[in-house]
């Protein structure tokens, strides 16, 4: 069977941590927990089940998931969050296609998303297909803050893997709008890099386009309350992200008057 490395991404995950391993082990030769600074048993508990932990300031998802990429000793690695658990169905799918020489080096697989402790069809979050297993010699991170994915040649087709990632967003939706604003946080300089002038009236703008695209376009409204709930919070984070890249452009116009 070719070997593969699971990577686990870490902050202060010591309630989620453990499933997250004990999802990967069926199918992983070796197990790298890549922790950002825990100030919790994350990193204990890692340890302690025999994973091979490396602490690193976190700089950006892509940065944190190629430096991941990096240490793994075996050339197929497989990606996953604390926050998510690889299903039965998806461990033997990947037992199968790698028990003789694998015959693709990207593959895709879907992810059913959870809010709070309800499974997600709607809203844009399904069926969620993402690279996450790749031999790394002819796939990478790109090194995007926010965003990240995997980058390979357009002669390579991903190669559709049977099962699922299970991945509970939140336990609660203020836990939710916390990483999204953070997430727009981090988002917000780019944009305003990016954008010359940010309109007064945009971050609203943006807010309603995102808020009718998340319960029209992608379906919200077929899951009731929880729906709203997550066009509602991820409306929010959109404005909020553009009200800060504005706030950004405007410090940085007054610094350069002043600076004159």
């Amino acid at each position: 069977m070719e070997k593969i490395t699971a990577i686990i991404l870490a902050l202060n995950e010591e309630a989620r941590i453990a499933s997250a391993i004990e999802s990967v082990r069926p199918i992983a030769d070796e197990i790298i927990v890549v922790d950002s600074l825990s100030t919790d048993a994350t990193v204990e508990i890692a340890g302690r089940m025999g994973c091979r932990v490396e602490s690193r300031k976190f700089t950006g998802f892509g940065a944190q998931r190629q430096y991941a990429t990096s240490l793994a000793r075996n050339r197929y690695v497989m990606f996953i969050d604390a926050d998510e658990i690889v299903t039965p169905a998806l461990q033997e799918s990947i037992k199968k296609l790698f028990a003789d020489k694998p015959a693709h080096r990207v593959y895709s697989i879907s992810r059913l998303n959870f809010f709070c402790q309800s499974p997600v069809k709607h809203c844009g979050w399904w069926p969620d297909n993402q690279v996450r297993l790749f031999d790394k010699r002819y796939a990478t991170w790109n090194f995007h803050n926010i965003g990240e994915r995997v980058i390979f040649p357009d002669t390579v087709t991903p190669f559709q893997v049977d099962g699922e990632i299970v991945h509970h967003r939140c336990a609660t939706p203020e836990e939710y709008r916390d990483k999204l604003f953070l997430q727009a946080e981090i988002a917000a300089p780019a944009i305003a890099v990016k954008y010359p002038s940010i309109h007064p009236l945009k971050p609203s703008w943006r807010w309603l386009v995102s808020y009718l695209k998340t319960l029209i376009a992608e379906g919200g409204l077929l899951e009731g309350g929880v729906g709203r709930k997550i066009a509602s919070i991820q409306a929010g984070a959109e404005r909020h992200k553009w009200a800060r890249a504005r706030q950004t452009q405007r410090n940085f116009s007054v610094s350069n008057h002043q600076e004159q």
